[in-house]
């Protein structure tokens, strides 16, 4: 049982989010580092992993965001956390996060319709700007995961 499945539905505390994000960063460089050219195309969304997932846990502890969009948020980390979803990581390697970055980045896009770029933009660890970010993993999500898992994760955040 990994550290988070015991936290069931308690609050991710700071360090184990921060753990959690050094590890998955540090498994996807590798994994980039080790296939090289075999993954190009998908290392750039690949390397965007970690900065989401603590985009979405800063997020989800702001005080700015409605109690609606936290439990999307909290559905989003808790997504990235536990080993078995649609792509599990636990077979496939780092590649197995393609499908949690569509998610998150879906549960993203729909926060803007009622929370402010700005807070978005301030929690950002990432270099390029948030809402361009979130705009080229949206319209590279069926390349990514393919269509039919796309309208899945489509369904996941309605």
């Amino acid at each position: 049982m990994s550290e988070f499945e015991e936290l069931g539905s308690e609050e991710v505390p700071r360090e184990r989010a921060e753990r959690f994000y050094d590890r998955v960063r540090a498994n996807i460089h590798d994994y980039v580092e080790r296939k090289g050219t075999a993954v190009e195309k998908t290392a750039q969304f690949l390397l965007l992993v970690p900065d989401v997932f603590i985009l979405l846990w800063r997020l989800l502890n702001d005080r700015r965001v409605n109690g609606k969009n936290k439990v999307l948020l909290g559905s989003g980390v808790a997504y990235f956390l536990f080993p078995f979803d649609l792509v599990p990581e636990a077979f496939l390697g780092p590649i197995g996060y393609a499908d949690d970055l569509v998610l998150a980045v879906y549960i993203l896009n729909k926060l803007l319709g009622d929370t402010n770029a700005d807070i978005l933009r301030e929690h950002w660890s990432g270099s390029d700007d948030v809402l361009i970010t979130i705009q080229k993993v949206l319209n590279a999500a069926d390349q990514l995961v393919g269509t039919d898992l796309l309208k899945r994760i489509k369904s996941m955040v309605k």
